[in-house]
């Protein structure tokens, strides 16, 4: 029952903000065709056909209702790409915040928690991230291993954990000093339990703030590095992918590169106004 009003709650605080709901929807439009995207999709997404290359939208002179958005340079279905690059691009952002996250929710926590040489090392080693741009670690590591959908994730991942490791760390060093946590402390609780149900609890929602608004972070990183053509690589497509074939032809075919431009960019907006609206219901320091 509590659980049930709590929830209520949320959903009336979502309907209240106008960019939270508008953010809601997109995400969940956009997951939803990510999830259905074989089925949607009116071509397979490989198929090519140089004798309608570069045929443009419906509504233009020349264009046909048996291909919407017009067909790419190879004769693609463009609205086919689109739907089959949602997913590469969501598992992408996802997932490489899920392996980000967890490192930097990790070493956060202990670097917090025990200080010392071990809050030492962990720094350092943040300090030597973010010496580096993070696009040009990538570049760097992907050059060496090659690109694939695991590697970008993988790359993804080690290079943008920082900002939650310094994130996790800071709530810990303030939350490990309150009295709950120093009582715990002093009746024996060892260190993992004072961990999972004392500290963990408390940095967990800003935790979840920064990993959603950091999914359209990496959405774009993964796309930059398709466009550089160290990302996604045919015969996957991702929205990045797209851009990248349709950069040659955007003064005469311009719907190659533009609607995939605006699936990145209405996505990113729908997970920022999502992040916003998460930060502030969830995050204390706002309320």
């Amino acid at each position: 029952m509590k659980e049930r009003s709590k929830g209520s709650k949320l959903l009336k605080l979502l309907w209240k903000s106008k960019t939270g709901t508008v953010g809601l929807l997109i995400v969940l439009l956009v997951t939803l065709v990510a999830i259905l995207a074989n089925f949607i999709a009116p071509y397979d997404h490989t198929e090519t056909n140089v004798s309608i290359r570069l045929l443009p939208p419906f509504w233009m002179e020349g264009g046909s209702t048996d291909y919407l958005l017009g067909t790419d340079n190879l004769g693609r279905d463009v609205l086919s790409r689109i739907i089959i690059g949602s997913k590469v691009s969501l598992l992408v952002g996802i997932a490489s915040v899920i392996v980000a996250g967890a490192i930097g929710l990790f070493l956060g926590l202990v670097s917090g928690y025990y200080g010392k040489w071990i809050d030492q090392i962990i720094m350092r080693l943040v300090d030597s991230f973010l010496a580096i741009p993070n696009i040009l670690f990538m570049l760097i590591i992907l050059a060496v291993i090659g690109p694939s959908l695991i590697s970008i994730i993988i790359v993804l991942g080690i290079t943008t954990w920082v900002i939650y490791a310094r994130m996790v760390r800071s709530e810990t060093l303030s939350i490990k000093e309150r009295a709950y946590v120093k009582s715990a402390r002093a009746v024996g609780a060892s260190d993992y339990r004072i961990i999972k149900k004392y500290i963990l609890p408390n940095v967990i929602s800003s935790f979840i703030v920064i990993a959603t608004l950091n999914v359209a972070t990496t959405i774009i990183l993964e796309s930059s590095l398709s466009f550089l053509g160290l990302g996604i690589q045919s015969p996957d497509v991702s929205w990045g992918l797209m851009l990248s074939d349709g950069r040659d032809y955007l003064a005469t075919s311009w719907w190659v590169a533009t609607f995939p431009g605006l699936a990145i960019t209405i996505t990113v907006l729908g997970i920022i106004f999502l992040g916003d609206w998460l930060r502030d219901v969830l995050d204390p320091k706002t309320k």
